[in-house]
């Protein structure tokens, strides 16, 4: 049901979230980091992909969207990134030619199930090269605890094996976060 939500979106118009601007988190967080492999988990339209790729990261792209997919290979016409149809709670079951340095969610995980986030999670401390860093931005309950979301305690419970919190910071508009993890061995 979800898969058909998000690809009647993709269709019927430009989904509100696809700016076509790279997130400044992923600016920030790569400015002073040589580049390595990323891995974009829910990379939508490519926007973030290609960013990557521009700066000399040899980038992933997955969305379980496949007009999504589509559509970035047309933003990134020639450039060379790996655009994959695929499921992020699967991720353990995918095959990638080693480990990232850097993984990307903005605004996937919080929509999974509590079981998808669970094997997320697993598959992702997987993929991940030790030292790598792992970029999510998540929404939160509002202030009445309503609106969906989830709570700092739950996404930093869900990456405690494998992950470290690096950082922290609230996002702007929607009850919204960003979390900075690094990988640990």
């Amino acid at each position: 049901m979800r898969r058909a939500f998000f690809s009647l979106l993709y269709w019927i118009s430009k989904p509100r979230w696809d700016t076509g601007i790279p997130a400044p988190e992923l600016v920030r967080a790569i400015s002073n980091r040589p580049a390595g492999r990323a891995l974009d988990l829910g990379c939508g339209t490519g926007t973030n992909v290609r960013y990557l790729v521009e700066h000399g990261w040899q980038a992933t792209g997955l969305d379980f969207v496949p007009a999504a997919i589509a559509q970035a290979r047309r933003r990134l016409g020639p450039l060379p990134a790996d655009l994959r149809v695929a499921d992020v709670t699967r991720l353990g079951e995918l095959d990638f030619p080693g480990q990232f340095d850097l993984a990307l969610d903005m605004g996937c995980f919080h929509s999974l199930t509590a079981d998808g986030q669970r094997r997320y999670a697993r598959g992702l401390e997987h993929w991940m090269k030790p030292g790598g860093i792992y970029l999510l931005y998540a929404w939160q309950p509002g202030p009445d605890g309503k609106g969906g979301g989830l709570a700092r305690e739950a996404v930093e419970a869900a990456f405690s094996h494998g992950f470290r919190l690096a950082g922290y910071e609230q996002g702007q508009g929607r009850p919204s976060a960003w979390y900075y993890f690094d990988r640990i061995s």
